[in-house]
């Protein structure tokens, strides 16, 4: 398929709360292989629709345990329905350029969503996995990995990146 532009911070389209998916047709299915394309590409460990522009529930993971691995799971309509324990893990995102930070996350999650047909699903994940799960379903609801750290640390990414925008014009 093809390569799509990853929005980046601040475009308001990251803070839109993304719509329900209704329709698995080809459109879909053309989506789910651009953005399959686009995060092995950037290189990512997940990508939301609207991390390109598209405000649907849709994300797509590399759920391979190999460092070079593929292994493409498509979550549409993605619901975390339970929650369990608590750990911190450093997070970074193709969204928000030049920061990484540590994130406290739930340990493990139990999703609910639909596969790239439709068919209802459940999935319980733990550990690096959960927390990749957590900050891609974030994104369908306008929340970023940085709305998680203190006051600080967001105001002063913030300023650099007011910085670099205008060091661009």
């Amino acid at each position: 398929m093809s390569l799509r532009t990853i929005l980046t911070f601040p475009d308001p389209v990251l803070r839109k709360k993304a719509i329900k998916v209704t329709e698995f047709d080809e459109s879909l299915q053309g989506l789910i292989a651009d953005m399959t394309d686009t995060m092995y590409d950037a290189p990512g460990v997940g990508l939301a629709a609207p991390q390109i522009g598209e405000s649907i529930q849709l994300i797509v993971v590399n759920a391979s345990q190999e460092a070079d691995g593929r292994d493409t799971l498509v979550m549409v309509n993605p619901e975390i329905i339970e929650k369990e324990g608590s750990q911190v893990d450093e997070e970074g995102c193709l969204s928000v350029l030049d920061l990484t930070a540590s994130v406290k996350r739930s340990k493990k999650i139990t999703v609910s969503y639909q596969d790239k047909t439709g068919q209802s699903l459940e999935m319980t994940a733990e550990d690096r996995f959960s927390v990749i799960l957590q900050h891609e379903i974030d994104h369908l609801h306008g929340v970023l990995f940085i709305d998680h750290l203190s006051t600080l640390k967001r105001a002063l990414y913030k300023k650099k990146i007011k910085k670099m925008m205008a060091a661009k014009q």
